[in-house]
């Protein structure tokens, strides 16, 4: 029997075991490896719903790896399709030079689109792109007996934020609390605290030092903790509070076109899509009462996101972002574009979580950032510029697309 054989038929005993009852899914790593408990919670699916796993069983890396860490009640892996858009050049504090980007997606135009508008910046000599702010939140929620002691716990707070940091950092080698604001609404007292969480993208980091410095507050202070999350925070659901103040990293990137490459490379002008720009993003946005003005900024974001291993349902916050363009004209007369995109709310990192999977660190590895930075928080500085830069090339592509009426075609040629 070759071991192949041996590791399936383990996997056909533990997945009867499973259907008689004798064993739960979550217990199969207790009796076998990894990857040998997936093959048999894939038997155990197909015998009950006819699907073929097969696809879904032929993945690349040690199941090890992510059982437990990444994913519970692991059964294999989904394949989407990756391609790369670049190289772009920037002029970022963190990257510099030409960069290359890996996306994963199913949308059929959508790296066309993107490589069009790393065409134009490069014609354009590149574009910059800073990391204004950098802070992962977590706002717990305290109960208090009535406004007056409401007041005597931000009293407090206030006046003991050193012992509240000191709190917090004593569960973190590399976090540093940076922020932290009081809210109240009738009984309810909202701490959100901020944390500069480095190259991680800092959730759990958040999460446990947080829950350290709420203990302080409640031994020391009328409130009592109800929920170490608040939803102040906010954490995977579209709220104004990151889009004004910021969560993860707040960065922006700018490019200033002249009207020859928009004409040569776009198909169309600075005013025309300028006034694209004011109608849709501005006042299209503003009526629906949305919290992104911009025209395509989840695209490459959940892209980026799939290929560099971050966390996609923070996709959420990643929309939170305005572009803006504008015709600007020279002393001489000549006309240029000027566009920009500020991302509020982009949370990502280049340590833990998902960033340790094989391909995910091959996708940091072609942007060059894998790992932690030196200074530390510079390799996620880098990632979060280069994702600015190819944010705003897919917005100048869409936007050119919409002012030369290439929409519809576009998408026709590239199979969506």
């Amino acid at each position: 029997m070759t071991a192949a054989d041996a590791d399936e038929e383990v996997a056909a005993d533990l997945a009867e075991r499973v259907r008689d009852g004798e064993l739960r899914l979550y217990e199969l790593e207790d009796h076998t490896d990894a990857d040998t408990a997936a093959m048999a919670r894939r038997l155990l699916l197909e015998r009950e719903t006819d699907a073929d796993l097969s696809t879904v069983g032929d993945y690349s890396f040690d199941a090890s790896e992510a059982s437990g860490t990444n994913i519970e009640n692991m059964t294999g892996a989904v394949q989407v399709p990756v391609g790369v858009v670049g190289p772009v050049r920037l002029d970022g504090e963190a990257a510099a030079d030409e960069h290359y980007l890996p996306l994963a997606t199913t949308e059929g135009a959508l790296l066309a689109s993107v490589n069009r508008g790393c065409a134009t910046i490069r014609e354009s000599g590149g574009a910059t792109a800073r990391v204004l702010k950098s802070k992962m939140t977590r706002a717990p929620v305290f109960r208090v007996e009535d406004v007056a002691a409401a007041s005597e716990v931000v009293s407090w707070v206030r006046a003991n934020e050193d012992r509240i940091r000191e709190a917090a950092e004593s569960t973190t080698s590399h976090g540093e609390l940076v922020e932290l604001t009081p809210y109240v609404v009738g009984d309810n007292v909202f701490l959100r605290f901020g944390y500069d969480s480095k190259d991680a993208m800092g959730m759990n980091m958040a999460t446990i030092a947080t829950q350290e410095a709420c203990e302080l507050v409640d031994a020391e202070t009328p409130a009592s903790l109800v929920a170490l999350s608040g939803n102040l925070c906010t954490d995977k659901k579209p709220a104004a509070i990151n889009a004004v103040e910021g969560r993860g990293r707040t960065v922006s990137a700018d490019v200033e076109i002249s009207a020859e490459t928009v004409e040569s490379v776009l198909k169309t002008t600075p005013a025309a899509i300028a006034e694209v720009n004011t109608r849709k993003n501005h006042v299209g946005s503003a009526k629906a009462g949305s919290l992104g003005f911009n025209a395509q900024a989840a695209n490459v974001v959940a892209a980026a996101f799939l290929a560099t291993g971050q966390d996609p349902a923070q996709v959420v916050e990643g929309s939170n972002v305005i572009t803006t363009a504008d015709v600007r004209v020279d002393e001489a007369g000549n006309r240029s574009l000027y566009a920009s995109v500020t991302l509020a709310s982009l949370e990502l990192g280049t340590v833990g979580g998902g960033t340790k999977l094989p391909t995910q660190a091959e996708g940091l590895d072609v942007v060059g950032v894998r790992g932690g930075g030196d200074p530390a928080g510079t390799n996620a500085d880098a990632l979060a510029e280069v994702v600015a830069v190819a944010t705003l090339a897919g917005e100048l592509s869409l936007l050119g697309a919409l002012a030369a009426s290439h929409l519809a075609s576009a998408h026709e040629q590239l199979g969506r």
